[in-house]
């Protein structure tokens, strides 16, 4: 008698155990109900009849990486690559994910070969292997769409690696090396244009700035010489306009006429030109010097002039009349000069 309420707790422990089914988060349960679809679970406590239902399947709501393993795909060009792709998947329905096919994962395997065959093959390698976004894009649609009846949800798709055969890798490589060495060269013939380029310019703005140089030293020289030239013309003017206002005298005049010929007569010149009233300007300097009581010139100074010649290897020794005549008066003006001033006026 005392086993029988063992045994009652015994059933009962059994039936709650077999009754009650807490779904954790991120699940979703399929139930059947003598073998007939009943309903699906959700995350939470549920209560099932024993012996009538069970769960048929327990599936992951969540988002799921599927990595299948490389693919051989022919391209176009009749090259054959190696393709490696990943696809992203979710279940947003449980019952179609069970019931819509034997075995999805397995289907959409299948289907992302078969799929991706198809687009690369109507793609050359060169395409192909720059395309990869292209790829990707066409790839999630074509899937999304076929997997709807499963209850399956396409997120994403991508392609891992593209391994083309080693000979092709080998041309590539060659033709990538060449590629980069013509770009090298090109860039090393820009730069060397460039560079001729601007030491052209730099010698070109070089000899500009020479130039303006230049022309701004003449043209500061030439304001030079003509500020000095105007200042001397200006210095003569202030000089005969102070001479003009002093009113000198005709003795003045004739001093300085007799000064001016004595320049002339510096003895470096072959003719000596005489104005016409040296006779009267010379007369009229003795009768002065007569009257002021001037010493008259000694014997000395009143004998004819001694021409001293010069050695010249040149002459013969005879002296023309014409050079005599002018050393001898360029003495006599000499002499006027100096006595004319001693004469005050």
């Amino acid at each position: 008698m005392e086993l029988i309420p063992l045994i009652i707790l015994v059933l009962i422990v059994i039936f709650i155990v077999k009754t009650a089914v807490i779904v954790p988060q991120g699940k979703a349960y399929v139930i059947e109900r003598l073998g007939k679809y009943r309903a699906t679970w959700n995350a939470g406590f549920h209560v099932k009849v024993p012996f009538i239902e069970r769960i048929t399947m327990r599936v992951s709501l969540k988002e799921q990486v599927l990595d299948f393993p490389p693919q051989p795909v022919i391209t176009k060009d009749n090259v054959g690559v190696s393709v490696d792709s990943v696809v992203f998947m979710k279940v947003f329905e449980p019952r179609l994910f069970t019931y819509g096919v034997e075995n999805p994962i397995q289907g959409l395997q299948n289907l992302s070969a078969t799929t991706l065959r198809s687009i690369i093959g109507e793609m050359e390698l060169d395409q192909t292997l720059s395309s990869r976004e292209e790829i990707n894009t066409r790839m999630q649609s074509v899937l999304d769409e076929a997997t709807d009846a499963w209850g399956i949800k396409v997120t994403r798709v991508e392609i891992k690696n593209i391994q083309p055969p080693r000979d092709i890798e080998e041309v590539m490589t060659k033709q990538m090396r060449a590629e980069r060495e013509r770009r090298q060269t090109v860039l090393e013939a820009q730069a060397h244009q460039e560079a001729v380029v601007s030491r052209a310019e730099g010698d070109k703005r070089a000899k500009i700035l020479a130039a303006e140089a230049e022309r701004d030293a003449q043209i500061a020289l030439a304001e030079g010489r003509a500020k000095s030239i105007e200042l001397v013309y200006q210095a003569e003017a202030d000089g005969l306009r102070k001479l003009n206002e002093s009113a000198p005298g005709e003795k003045v005049l004739k001093l300085k006429g007799l000064e001016a010929l004595k320049e002339v007569a510096n003895g470096r010149s072959t003719k000596i030109f005489l104005p016409t009233d040296l006779t009267g300007v010379v007369s009229h300097l003795g009768v002065a010097a007569e009257i002021l009581g001037t010493p008259a010139a000694t014997k000395e100074e009143a004998d004819p002039v001694k021409v001293v010649e010069p050695d010249d290897c040149c002459d013969d020794g005879e002296k023309s009349k014409e050079t005599v005549d002018a050393v001898q008066t360029a003495d006599d003006i000499q002499d006027y000069i100096n006595v004319a001033k001693n004469i005050h006026f």
